[in-house]
């Protein structure tokens, strides 16, 4: 069942190329029919000088002329439709990709933190890539295949009726085995798929986290999980390569069969009279011809096996359901003033583990507010629901009084400026990864803002400045240096809601000191969000929220807090006092 409905996602797929696919199955009649005249012709020649001393040269030579011409026209038709294949083939794989890549672009978060990235990179890549190998086999055989095997019966029953009711009871046998074989390929080659997807994922890990590797000695631990997983691939890759390289061999076994029975039957025809010395040998070419595309389609079907498998792998991506689009209502707010309000919010990422429960908040428009509270206890998850990142399972959030639910996605996201503890670079020059927010600033206005972000001095230092070309998340700049050309991306942006997720915490004390100023001054006349482990950065926000499992405890100024003597008095003192 998962196989036909694979296979019709699949013409699905070829639907918008039908002139092409019409086109290949016009070429490979004319190849067929061109490949399969040529016994006839040569069954002619074979006549003409079956003799000694009576070959009729003449008429020799015009089946010669005859053999040539064809030959030539099954030549440049198959050679056209090899071309007219791979157009199609990679015209379906460009559209694939382009439908994958789109769709991982619109997949939840909550979709892309509960699978590992190397799953996604491997069905982009790998299988897609295998997909249109098998495609392309497919397309390139089959038809040639399925027509000769047609167009051959065809041509023999012409010739003999009873012998080539010799062939066709012996051909069922060659179906049933290449049948029988598949049904086992299938499912190795999809285990093999969804290996060779876990090793990706995990080499994906390992390069890029090498530092991690080497800090903590995790050299062993890591090759032994590779060889697990090398060893699991092996495994089914071994058991996937029997069950596709037996087929062969079993179809081309029937096939001799064919041959030997046309060969013992044709020759007591031929004895009797019913059939010439020619058309035996007309009848054997066609005894070849008719058993060669079972063997190229039985190496087919192992390839559209793999095929399928990656394709369903393929779907099964393309299936997973997307964040939602703008509702035909939706609003855009011109001019965020920046209110945000939270109504009997609940959310948990799993149904087992509740996290967030009936919390309700009201910021004021310039507010800055801080969260605090020990790991775990929802700071960066209000956060990602304020982002929308997540949606909430109960109560609402609202922007401006209006549930950001009913919001355009693109209005929400740009009234928000963030930057987190973990940087977001690019591959590309300083000045682009500055100006991704706002690709239409001018070079002053990037500048201007790295100065404010104290960016500018190292950016100068660098061999070709605010032109120089790093590698994909920052590639030799430090982890502090990352970080200021996040915060200039901020400088630049100015968003009327700010929020700062351990914003500082990979930047030197001078450093820290100088961008806190800067901060201040961005944050005036705009609503802050200010996520923090170190209390001492949050002293003068006008509200601070005190979160433990999902609740707010307390809320106030820090003054405020600390005279309670509370949940967040023995935060400040766990840091600053000696228990």
């Amino acid at each position: 069942m998962k196989n036909k409905k694979t296979i019709n996602r699949v013409l699905e797929l070829i639907r918008p190329y039908t002139y092409l696919v019409v086109s290949i199955l016009v070429l490979a009649a004319v190849t067929v029919a061109a490949t399969l005249y040529s016994p006839i012709l040569i069954g002619k020649g074979v006549d003409c000088m079956v003799e000694k001393g009576l070959v009729s040269f003449p008429d020799l030579k015009l089946v010669l002329i005859q053999l040539a011409v064809i030959t030539a026209i099954s030549a440049v038709s198959q050679w056209v439709m090899s071309l007219l294949t791979n157009k199609m083939t990679y015209k379906i794989v460009d559209d694939i990709r382009r439908s994958v890549f789109a769709h991982m672009e619109i997949l939840p978060l909550r979709y892309m933190d509960a699978h590992q990235p190397g799953d996604a990179i491997s069905r982009i890549s790998t299988d897609v890539d295998q997909f249109s190998d098998g495609l392309l086999m497919g397309f390139t055989q089959l038809f040639s295949g399925v027509m000769t095997i047609l167009g051959t019966l065809g041509f023999m029953i012409s010739i003999d009726g009873r012998i080539t009711l010799v062939v066709v009871l012996i051909t069922p046998l060659s179906f049933f085995v290449a049948n029988f074989i598949a049904k086992r390929t299938f499912t190795m080659f999809r285990l093999q798929s969804e290996t060779r997807a876990e090793m990706t994922s995990l080499v994906e890990e390992m390069v890029g986290n090498q530092k991690v590797v080497k800090a903590f000695a995790y050299e062993k631990e890591a090759e032994e999980r590779f060889d697990d997983i090398n060893q699991r691939l092996q495994s089914c890759s071994l058991k996937a390569t029997f069950f596709s390289s037996i087929t062969n061999p079993s179809t081309r076994f029937v096939n001799g069969l064919v041959y030997t029975g046309v060969g013992i039957f044709g020759a007591f025809s031929a004895i009797q009279g019913r059939i010439t010395v020619g058309q035996l040998s007309s009848f054997l070419n066609y005894a070849n011809q008719y058993t060669k595309p079972f063997n190229e389609i039985s190496g087919v079907v192992t390839e559209l096996q793999n095929a399928l498998a990656c394709a369903g792998r393929i779907f099964q991506f393309l299936d997973e359901e997307p964040v939602p689009e703008n509702a035909p209502d939706a609003k855009t707010l011109d001019h965020v003033e920046g209110r945000v309000g939270f109504e009997d919010v609940s959310f948990s990422y799993t149904s087992e583990v509740p996290l967030i429960e009936h919390m309700n908040l009201e910021v004021k428009p310039g507010q800055r507010v801080a969260i605090v509270g020990p790991t775990g206890c929802g700071k960066t998850t209000v956060i990602n629901l304020l982002m929308r990142f997540y949606d909430v399972n109960k109560g609402k959030i609202t922007l401006d009084g209006v549930p950001i639910q009913d919001l355009t996605w693109e209005s929400l996201r740009s009234s928000y400026g963030m930057v987190l503890q973990e940087t977001w670079l690019k591959a590309g020059t300083i000045l682009e990864n500055i100006s991704y927010g706002k690709p239409d600033a001018t070079r002053e206005e990037v500048i201007e803002a790295a100065k404010q972000a104290h960016a500018h001095s190292f950016i100068k230092r660098l061999p070709n400045g605010y032109d120089t070309v790093m590698g994909e998340d920052g590639g030799s700049l430090s982890q502090g240096q990352k970080q200021l050309l996040c915060i200039a991306r901020l400088m630049l942006l100015k968003p009327p809601v700010l929020i700062l997720d351990e914003a500082t915490s990979s930047i030197d004390t001078m450093t820290e000191i100088r961008i806190q100023k800067a901060f201040q001054k961005l944050m005036e006349g705009r609503t802050s969000f200010v996520v923090a482990h170190r209390l001492s950065t949050i002293k003068e926000s006008d509200v601070i929220l005190v979160m433990k499992d999902g609740h707010i405890l307390e809320t106030g100024k820090h003054e405020e807090l600390l005279e309670k003597k509370g949940f967040y008095a023995q935060l400040y003192q766990s840091q600053f006092c000696n228990v």
